[in-house]
């Protein structure tokens, strides 16, 4: 499934389309039951200015402070690596950066009993601009990685070819939605007959947009930047009730008007009841606004009603393929390889739907800080932003996200700790490291580890052995969301972005204790009582625990907070805080005696 630089690939079948992303089923014998991944990456710490040098000094460093025996692996080389242009058509180091060749830098990193990990692109270029990513490339890349001895890839998604992502052409949009529709006529065995869009189609999902004369902005959400819910259907269809006499071949002509420009696209798909019996480029009309017939498209109907859909699903399904290209060809390549595979598409195409198939993780918003450091400079990170570039911001995101996530599925992706970059105080920084813990977040430290030094504030905490064992708990089980001040009767899936609030945190765990955060997410002091019973912890995750039964018959629970290692004794099954200080939190383990 090599790609091409003409067209979107054709669906190879029907596993790769969107009615079976809910279907659980992974693709070319993706490796299940991978925790968390937990490294270092060169981005926030030193952007495209990373060298062979400052890898090697991060990956003594990753040994020098235990952070390899916690559980800290990947050493992971972002954008910047490469040369400008393949060689010969493969993959080449940058002389004056990394001189002495990925090899002998991933055996490096694997004499310290680390593992290696790399960067490209889904498109033409990376993100930073060089012109070697995957896109028609994947047999030849696939066999430089196992070559080099990759053992982790984070993919991006600049300069994609299928869709308006970033660096791409806006006119992308045209694979990326449906035409404007106006009305379609049905012919056949001696029937002809007409709907209107507007009067007679049923929008469904979400997105879909009725005007006087048509229904555009058919296709799937962006979900890069926030305020889009990743719960629910995030794409939208038009509808029509088509009921024949007789059963038979009918061919449907489509009134429509193209364009190239988001809401507004050139790529259709019909599809009758589960089935898609055209999924193609129309023929551009002359502008967004003039309609024309197309020719007409077949299609099999039953007697009776039939559900003909107007659809264009292509954003994931091509975003699907390109990830599996890649996957498919390392395949070949080594099949007994066991790469962590890195999904960064910045939640564009709603990855938590189907990113499950082909990777391990996938990112669910655009970059967590755009103020990356250099050798000398620490970056910046924030707590709060009206984009995604905060801690707070990802957090929101995917704090409502557990259900998408699993031993069997994989992990959703908020980016790379902040913590030791500037702008986020001591207090920020346990908390944040609280949240990627509890919600089993990869633990990519994104920092110059010569700011750290062993025992000090940083230190402490990432490399917190009880935070640490929540993130990498064998149960893999996400934290829900039980509570929030927000009045709200569904806290887990309602996607919040109003920061005035404190939450409650629940994770089962496999010894059949609990987790508990109690997180002020506002930057000012809380004065209230937050608190959650046994009662309300079982009723919530009953299911997800072990031994529920255990934990709600208790007589008495052991109390370890995770960030003092103070030991406290509760006998009537209520855990709680009085008051909490500004972005500060509570993380406790509740544990049956």
């Amino acid at each position: 499934m090599i790609s091409t630089l003409d067209r979107p690939n054709k669906i190879p079948g029907d596993a790769y389309r969107f009615g079976a992303f809910a279907d659980g089923c992974v693709l070319l014998n993706k490796k299940k039951n991978h925790l968390p991944a937990m490294g270092w990456n060169s981005w926030n710490a030193f952007g495209s200015g990373n060298t062979e040098a400052l890898t090697k000094m991060m990956a003594d460093k990753m040994v020098e402070l235990g952070l390899k025996e916690l559980g800290y692996r990947y050493v992971v080389l972002d954008d910047g690596c490469y040369k400008s242009e393949r060689v010969n058509g493969e993959l080449s180091n940058e002389n004056v950066k990394f001189p002495s060749g990925f090899r002998a830098l991933s055996d490096y990193v694997h004499s310290l009993g680390l593992r290696f990990g790399m960067y490209n692109d889904i498109g033409t270029n990376l993100c930073a601009g060089a012109a070697v990513g995957t896109c028609g490339h994947e047999n030849v890349d696939a066999h430089s990685y196992i070559e080099w001895g990759v053992d982790f890839l984070k993919v991006d998604n600049c300069y994609y070819l299928w869709d308006n992502a970033t660096f791409s052409a806006g006119t992308n949009a045209k694979y990326t939605y449906a035409p404007k529709i106006k009305s379609i006529r049905i012919c056949g065995n001696g029937i002809e007959k007409f709907y209107d869009a507007v009067q007679d189609g049923v929008l469904t999902g979400q997105g879909c947009k009725k005007e006087e004369d048509c229904v555009w902005n058919i296709g799937t959400f962006d979900g890069t930047n926030v305020g889009t819910t990743p719960v629910g259907i995030r794409s939208g269809e038009l509808e029509f009730s088509v009921e024949v006499p007789v059963a038979g071949e009918y061919e449907v002509f489509v009134t429509y008007a193209s364009g190239e420009e988001p809401g507004v696209g050139r790529w259709m798909q019909i599809g009758v009841g589960d089935t898609v019996a055209y999924d193609e480029m129309v023929v551009a009309t002359e502008d967004k606004d003039t309609y024309a017939e197309g020719e007409g498209i077949p299609v099999t109907l039953v007697a009776g009603a039939n559900c003909l859909r107007v659809m264009n699903h292509r954003r994931q399904e091509n975003t699907l393929m390109s990830y599996a290209a890649l996957l498919e060809e390392l395949n070949k390549v080594n099949p007994e390889h066991d790469i962590i595979y890195s999904i960064c598409e910045w939640g564009k195409t709603q990855p938590h739907n189907w990113g499950y198939k082909v990777g391990d993780s996938w990112r669910i918003l655009n970059d967590i800080t755009f103020c990356v450091g250099s050798d000398g400079n620490p970056g910046r990170g924030t707590w709060f932003d009206q984009g995604t570039a905060s801690v707070t911001s990802q957090y929101d995101k995917a704090v409502v996200m557990d259900e998408f996530a699993g031993l069997t599925k994989g992990w959703n992706d908020p980016d790379m700790l902040m913590i030791g970059m500037d702008g986020l105080t001591e207090t920020m920084n346990k908390t944040h490291m609280t949240m990627w813990c509890m919600m089993n977040s990869p633990l990519m430290l994104g920092l110059d580890l010569r700011r750290v030094k062993q025992g000090d504030a940083l230190h402490r905490i990432i490399a917190n052995k009880e935070l640490i064992a929540l993130n990498q708990d064998a149960l893999g089980i996400q934290a829900k969301r039980v509570f929030t001040t927000i009045p709200t009767e569904t806290p887990d899936t309602d996607y919040i972005t109003n920061h005035n609030r404190c939450d409650i945190l629940a994770k089962p765990l496999a010894d059949g204790s609990v987790a508990i955060s109690f997180i002020n997410v506002n930057d000012k002091d809380y004065e209230g009582t937050l608190s959650i019973t046994t009662e309300q912890i079982v009723k919530l995750l009953r299911h997800k625990m072990v031994k529920a039964d255990v934990f709600a018959e208790a007589k008495n629970y052991e109390i370890t907070d995770l960030w003092s290692g103070q030991v406290t004794e509760n006998a009537n099954g209520t855990f709680k805080v009085n008051g909490l200080a500004a972005c500060d939190n509570v993380t406790i383990r509740v544990t049956p005696v």
